[in-house]
């Protein structure tokens, strides 16, 4: 389906392949480009739409378009058009400017066409926290991760002179392919009315969210945002409108709202949240800086049988405080439990979120990659850094070594698989092929094929054995056919099979030999983030979006599902099975890491001490060293200590 931009045009849609709209005679294309698919928006400025960007392969975006409601055509309203065009064009620099930050959709293209104004931006496949909000209030980990993540946007935004002005859970959006929160709608049109009207104090804002000033003067300050964003936590806290948790001769009862509801915050948070929401903009915080601040001071540690309870956070992750008394995962967890996990190392170079790590088959070199679209080469025993990898075009997702380490396979957003010599640090080839973001790499045991999950919705398979000469490389068989986009493949321990898992909210696993596809996997309620299958080859294991794990016996022909785990809560991002698949390990963008019996289900334990969610985890051989990948971009190695 191809829609007609044309406002006027009484019949917009169009086969979806059209050069001209069959009913007014309009071009579809935009810049003979962008190709509006769906319109997912109205408001009182113009239309917004789903697209595609012909040039980038289909590449999915987003047009808004704005009509600014000048009438005539005399030279005053020419004039008037005139400024407002140069006036969008100001506005929409800064937006590209703001783009810069991964947590905002990048700014594509602005024009302004047959009178129109037009901005193109980055596609964000997410759902909101509003839509998130129909599954249950938030709890306080939830609201901390909130926090943390949006003021860190707040805070670039405000250097940069810019005030959102309209921060409601419609507004943040949790991308589907790794949970980074996004702010999203900075209200092109909101700063183009203020402007091309030429007038001060218009109200702009969401009634109950939007601060006092805002409402009656339309003044807008850093301190605005920050009573935005805390009433947004209040909502989602208390899962109660703003309108409601306001009484006009109490103030805020959020309170007593939580209280009937059984429920509660630390002190700390409560006070954080208090001071946002102050009526009087000099009563309230006026920096996002000084939030973070007072969030950070509040951070206690509390950790299941942990003797260090009470401690700092900051402590537990710098000085390597005892933070779990748990068994190492190679062990039985029936064994007394009369030693500890610590933190040896916090690994700080990645400038955003960690998002994979690998551990090298000599048990020494760790390699990371990130949203910062570089590769790191770490020493796993000092945590020193051994060199940076650079060639990615945009983020990397995933990393994966050979069994024998000489060869380092990475994916990323840019659609490209990068191979690896890394014990010299180059690039030895760069395989193309996905039409879209890859998310996933898995080498197989042997170390002769890689597997490839992307956005395209394919599994693609490669065969390192042949060589990487010239440029006609290509993949030896594509698993395709399913409607999910893929975020997570992996192969049995024989490599007989390829497991992927998607945003259909299914797991497929795959006959390598011929392709076919041998069984459907359902039982999650949301994207599937992570797959593991344990060392026997008979157990995989599925975390998800819906912040359970499900365990699958897949060692016959028809799969079942064995037992779901909960005790996250957020979504799992990452699963790992121990040496003797007896116990298995969880990341959670909770910030936390989970320790399972895999027998029975049973929770052995967690280790805190990250300030973001945990991406990625990965186990040494020897199941005495966990590595954890974090949002707070960093590395944390733990060490089991007798």
């Amino acid at each position: 389906m191809t829609f007609c931009l044309n406002p006027s045009c009484p019949h917009p849609k169009n086969r979806e392949n059209s050069l001209r709209c069959v009913s007014c005679g309009s071009k579809l294309l935009l810049r003979e480009r962008y190709r509006a698919i769906q319109p997912i928006g109205e408001g009182g400025f113009g239309i917004t739409y789903l697209a595609v960007d012909e040039d980038r392969l289909s590449t999915r975006c987003v047009i808004k378009q704005f009509v600014p409601k000048i009438e005539g055509t005399d030279s005053r309203a020419q004039a008037s058009l005139q400024k407002a065009i140069q006036l969008f064009n100001q506005e929409a620099l800064r937006l590209c400017e703001l783009g810069e930050h991964r947590q905002i959709p990048t700014l594509l293209a602005f024009f302004e066409q047959n009178r129109r104004l037009y901005l193109v931006q980055e596609y964000i496949d997410g759902n909101t926290l509003w839509d998130e909000l129909h599954e249950g209030a938030f709890n306080e980990p939830q609201i901390r991760q909130v926090l943390m993540s949006m003021l860190q946007v707040l805070k670039f935004i405000h250097e940069h002179r810019v005030i959102h002005r309209d921060i409601t859970p419609t507004n943040i959006l949790r991308r589907a392919r790794d949970g980074q929160l996004m702010l999203i709608d900075f209200g092109v049109a909101k700063l183009l009315s203020r402007s091309e009207m030429e007038r001060t104090g218009t109200r702009i804002g969401t009634q109950g969210y939007a601060p006092l000033e805002q409402m009656r003067s339309g003044k807008a300050y850093p301190a605005s945002d920050i009573y935005s964003l805390g009433v947004t936590c209040l909502h989602l806290l208390t899962r109660v409108k703003p309108d409601n948790l306001f009484d006009p001769l109490k103030g805020w009862v959020w309170r007593d709202v939580l209280a009937k509801q059984g429920r509660s915050v630390t002190e700390r948070l409560g006070q954080v949240l208090d001071k946002m929401v102050q009526e009087m903009v000099r009563d309230r915080y006026q920096t996002a800086a000084e939030v973070l601040a007072d969030l950070s001071e509040g951070v206690v540690s509390s950790p299941p049988n942990s003797a260090s309870k009470g401690v700092p956070q900051k402590n537990l992750i710098e000085t390597g405080e005892r933070v779990s008394y748990l068994p190492p995962v190679s062990v039985s967890a029936s064994k007394p439990v009369s030693r500890g996990w610590r933190c040896i190392h916090t690994l700080k170079n990645h400038s955003s979120w960690v998002t994979s790590l690998a551990i090298g088959s000599n048990n020494l070199m760790v390699a990371s990659g990130s949203l910062d679209d570089t590769i790191k080469l770490w020493n796993i025993n000092t945590g020193e850094l051994f060199t940076t990898l650079f060639g990615h075009l945009n983020a990397v997702n995933s990393v994966a070594f050979t069994p024998d380490g000489t060869l380092l396979a990475s994916c990323s957003d840019d659609g490209t698989i990068k191979l690896w010599n890394p014990s010299k640090g180059v690039l030895v080839a760069t395989l193309k092929g996905h039409l879209r973001d890859i998310n996933s790499v898995a080498i197989s045991a042997d170390g002769k094929l890689l597997a490839s999950g992307s956005e395209d919705r394919t599994v693609k398979l490669w065969d390192l054995t042949k060589g990487f000469t010239g440029n006609d490389f290509k993949p030896m068989r594509i698993f395709s056919g399913r409607s999910g986009m893929i975020k997570c493949v992996t192969f049995s321990p024989k490599a007989e099979r390829v497991a992927s898992g998607g945003l259909d909210n299914n797991i497929y696993i795959w006959n390598v030999a011929n392709g076919d596809l041998l069984s459907t996997l359902s039982g999650h309620f949301n994207s599937i983030n992570t797959l593991a299958i344990s060392p026997d080859g008979n157990i995989l294991a599925s975390g998800s979006k819906d912040q359970t794990i499900k365990i699958w016996d897949i060692s016959k022909n028809n799969p079942m599902l064995l037992r779901s785990l909960t005790g996250h809560t957020n979504m799992v991002n990452s699963v790992v099975f121990s040496p003797q698949g007896n116990t298995l390990i969880s990341g959670s963008s909770d910030n936390t890491i989970k320790l399972w019996q895999v027998s029975t289900g049973k929770l052995i334990g967690s280790l805190v001490g990250h300030l973001g969610g945990v991406n990625v985890v990965v186990l040494a051989p020897d199941g005495k060293t966990i590595l954890s990948g974090s949002s707070d971009k960093t590395i944390k190695i733990w060490r089991w200590f007798a």
